[in-house]
């Protein structure tokens, strides 16, 4: 195995803190603009410097970039600092930041413009498709060779990484077959199409994201059974099951037979399911000691369980067709994706930001974490609120639409308390985010001057160290040398 110089870790760490960075940045400016549009929903007229038209693609557009940026942070973090896996090359590594860097600013800045002609999701102009699939082919070649020059048993996490990675290039290129007339032409096929991608999309991060997970896991306990459990490996191939069939459940306005709608959100109930069991039983097996080791990961992989207990318990009952009816396009749906995207994929993906943080820098941590366990209660207090006003927002306009004795606007008005809410919580969600976030940004921060500092420093340490060798490698040689007569 290749031992890494203290030069090299810091080039890996720096190349990994660069992506943690931007994930924590992308976060920070997601719960804005989503906090701004939450209250452009109720007040259309507020911000208007920024129109809601605006605020919900940046919001929607930094939640992904956020996910993304946080997952290819732990791994490139992980596997040459705790796998003691050296990059296959640092070039290609330092290529896909720049190149997701200069796309995500030229995205952002398409927003601002009003420059739009992508659809849901991706509503950027489709020209900036093209360094998104390079930036992902690019991190997929690097990450392939890295992982090969260790013949082994893979855990699951690594599958995880792998599928994930895979899936993504696979179903985003899918995602953008709409620009051939073939399918843009026929609105069934494109929206069949385009929710047929976005379903496995989803599936292709959570791969990443509950990869990381089970890792950070197995840091925390010192035990890496659990990822190389069956019962983690049958969740690995039930959540591949769902990647690549559990999509139907998106396209409920296409007509497509009622079993594929069933099977598809059985798959996606089970593999929630068997994720929360994992967890559980991973928390019996910790001590007291260790749990208190690592207590912000522990505090966030538990707030993840939690929330998929609540998710599970949603989604459960929208499968069910006769409420799905009366559920399907009202808050409810949100309400079940922001569970997902913040309760569980954001709690997980805070987990391995600490543990990373921890890592590196323990003391500088440890002076902030009463900060971010408040912003920890702020936050998943805050969610519930938010996910609870949705629901029953949802609720509402789902009855009276089945009603039909209302007009639209006469329904959002019976729902606006409700959304009012909903758009408060979002504030203080807002805030306990960035009570979070903030103090994980800073020693991120402060790290690229210390590294800058030591690379100027090294330098000269290196050349008086060989020149210290040398010398005493000359006066031993002089020792040995007989004297003359």
């Amino acid at each position: 195995m290749e031992r890494l110089t203290l030069l090299e870790n810091n080039k890996y760490s720096k190349n990994a803190n660069r992506f943690l960075l931007l994930a924590l940045l992308s976060l920070l400016a997601a719960v804005f603009f989503g906090t701004v549009a939450s209250f452009q929903f109720m007040f259309p007229r507020f911000f208007e410097l920024l129109p809601f038209i605006k605020s919900r693609p940046l919001h929607v557009s930094l939640v992904v970039a956020w996910i993304f940026l946080a997952a290819i942070a732990g791994i490139y973090f992980y596997l040459p600092k705790i796998l003691k896996l050296p990059l296959y090359s640092l070039k290609l590594a330092n290529l896909h930041f720049w190149l997701f860097l200069s796309t995500g600013i030229l995205i952002i800045g398409s927003y601002l413009a009003g420059k739009f002609g992508g659809r849901e999701y991706w509503e950027f102009p489709p020209v900036l498709a093209i360094p998104i699939i390079i930036s992902w082919v690019i991190f997929g070649f690097n990450f392939f060779k890295t992982i090969s020059r260790k013949k082994n048993n893979w855990p699951v996490y690594k599958w995880m990484w792998a599928t994930g990675i895979i899936f993504f290039l696979l179903t985003y290129l899918e995602a953008n077959l709409w620009i051939f007339p073939y399918f843009h032409t026929n609105v069934i096929r494109e929206i069949t199409m385009q929710w047929k991608s976005y379903g496995a999309l989803v599936g292709s991060w959570n791969m990443l994201v509950y990869g990381t997970g089970i890792f950070v896991m197995g840091q925390i306990s010192g035990n890496q059974e659990t990822a190389y459990s069956k019962t983690a490996f049958f969740m690995y191939f039930l959540g591949l099951t769902n990647l690549m069939f559990g999509w139907a459940h998106h396209i409920y306005p296409v007509p497509a037979a009622s079993w594929i709608r069933h099977s598809a959100y059985a798959i996606s109930m089970t593999e929630l399911l068997i994720f929360a069991w994992i967890i559980y039983n991973w928390k019996k097996s910790l001590s007291e000691s260790k749990k208190h080791l690592h207590n912000l990961s522990y505090s966030f992989l538990f707030a993840s369980d939690i929330w998929i207990y609540i998710n599970l318990c949603l989604a459960l009952l929208i499968s069910i067709p006769a409420i799905n009816l009366f559920t399907h396009g009202t808050h409810i749906t949100v309400a079940h994706a922001m569970g997902s995207t913040i309760g569980i994929n954001t709690m997980i993906l805070f987990s391995s930001v600490f543990l990373m943080i921890k890592t590196q820098w323990p003391e500088k941590l440890k002076l902030k974490e009463k900060l971010i366990k408040k912003g920890f209660y702020i936050s998943n207090i805050s969610l519930l609120v938010f996910f609870l006003a949705l629901t029953g927002a949802g609720a509402i306009k789902g009855f009276y639409t089945l009603q039909n004795e209302l007009s639209f606007q006469e329904i959002m008005g019976k729902a606006s308390p409700l959304l009012l809410v909903f758009a408060i919580a979002g504030l203080g969600l807002m805030i306990g985010i960035f009570m979070i976030v903030i103090p994980a940004i800073i020693p991120v921060y402060q790290s690229f001057f210390t590294i800058e500092k030591m690379k100027h420093q090294t330098k000269p340490a290196l050349q008086a160290k060989v020149l210290q060798k040398s010398l005493e490698v000359r006066r031993a040689g002089q020792a040995k040398v007989p004297m003359e007569n």
